[in-house]
């Protein structure tokens, strides 16, 4: 394509996969996209062996990685230990909790007792976040994406001596301005029908505001996020300025995601009026899929969620026993079992190969351009 974005990344076509799943990342990449892989969750050890096994499947080709890292990574929160962190939660939230899973037909007697919770939240505090980053860099990785606000600037610095690229999430127009001014080489301008974290501005909205707030930064590139996952829609986007689409959503129900079977069916199944935004797991705004825990928490009489990071390490032991008891079956289980996806999860309704999903991203992209074209009288 004849992309400036494609042509300082070495990619034949800018579709920019965010993905969990070390699979979905390599192919991608090797079907010509982009795959981005979520490190949340990893520990650097961790990291690192998905990171190797990345580099052997992709053979060269270019790739990123997505961490979340505070902007000021001094934070007094940010320094507190899991310990500290659980001891903040209080007693009637875990109540709620309990009492949703009894009425499931799930014995919650184990859930704080470490059996679920396996996640090492230290990479979100200075040092963790810095070992983590160190094992990237030591990989050919091509950009770095911070998912929680303006990149720290040492790690800016670091990585553009190292020749790599640097993206942020953003979801405003004035959080736009603050990573032009910190930086900050690629937007991604995501939308409120984005899967996740997201905020309340549609995707439409968003992205010719963001490109007009960031005029007087030439150099900057613009990724349009949220609802996307056609080539048509990929156009519409590169239409109004994107310089290509940031996808997460399409990918959860490829034969290579990591979704879950009860959460992939569920979404195979979902209109796009099945998703709702809530702070229910992370504390912040994210869009999910509707179940039993996205009900409870918006009902009467439910209390307010917690502040992130609390929120979500009260969540996670729920979640994950919840994902196992519904895999073996247990209908309680499934009646609760979600995951983080966008509005477009409505036109998700098959699942297909990554490398499937970019050559029909491909060739809808070519179809609408040429529709575009021909509106134009010669």
């Amino acid at each position: 394509m004849n992309n400036e974005l494609c042509r300082k990344l070495g990619i034949d076509f800018p579709l920019f996969a965010f993905t969990h799943c070390r699979d979905v990342v390599a192919e991608v990449t090797n079907a010509g996209g982009f795959g981005v892989l979520g490190a949340v969750g990893l520990t650097p050890e961790l990291l690192e062996i998905q990171l190797k096994w990345i580099d052997e499947k992709v053979k060269g080709k270019p790739y990123g990685i997505d961490l979340l890292i505070p902007q000021r990574m001094e934070n007094r929160e940010a320094q507190l230990s899991d310990e500290e962190l659980r001891a903040r939660i209080p007693p009637e939230h875990k109540k709620f909790i309990e009492d949703l899973m009894r009425r499931h037909q799930i014995d919650p007697s184990d859930l704080w007792d470490g059996t679920y919770d396996d996640r090492d939240s230290s990479v979100m505090r200075p040092d963790g976040a810095k070992r983590m980053l160190e094992v990237a860099f030591r990989h050919p990785i091509k950009m770095f994406v911070n998912a929680l606000g303006v990149p720290p600037a040492e790690i800016i610095e670091d990585a553009h001596s190292r020749g790599i690229m640097v993206g942020a999430l953003t979801g405003s127009r004035r959080h736009a301005v603050k990573h032009a001014e910190a930086g900050v080489d690629v937007l991604v301008a995501a939308g409120g029908e984005a899967g996740g974290h997201c905020g309340e501005i549609a995707t439409i909205v968003l992205v010719p505001e963001v490109l007009e707030a960031i005029k007087d930064y030439p150099n900057m590139h613009v990724l349009a996020a949220g609802g996307i996952s056609t080539g048509r829609q990929m156009a519409a986007c590169m239409a109004m300025g994107a310089a290509g689409v940031w996808c997460g959503s399409v990918w959860l129900t490829t034969t290579e995601a990591e979704t879950t079977p009860t959460v992939k069916e569920k979404m195979l199944k979902a209109t796009s009026a099945n998703t709702v935004r809530s702070r229910s797991r992370t504390g912040k705004p994210t869009r999910q899929l509707q179940s039993a825990w996205s009900d409870a928490w918006s009902s009467k009489g439910a209390p307010d969620p917690l502040e992130m990071p609390l929120q979500g390490i009260l969540s996670r032991p729920a979640m994950v026993k919840v994902d196992k008891l519904a895999e073996g079956g247990h209908e309680g289980a499934k009646e609760i079992a979600s995951y983080f996806v966008g509005q477009t999860v409505g036109l998700m309704n098959e699942e297909k190969s990554c490398r499937t999903v970019v050559y029909e991203f491909m060739q809808d992209y070519a179809e609408a351009v040429e529709r575009l074209s021909n509106t134009i009288a010669e």
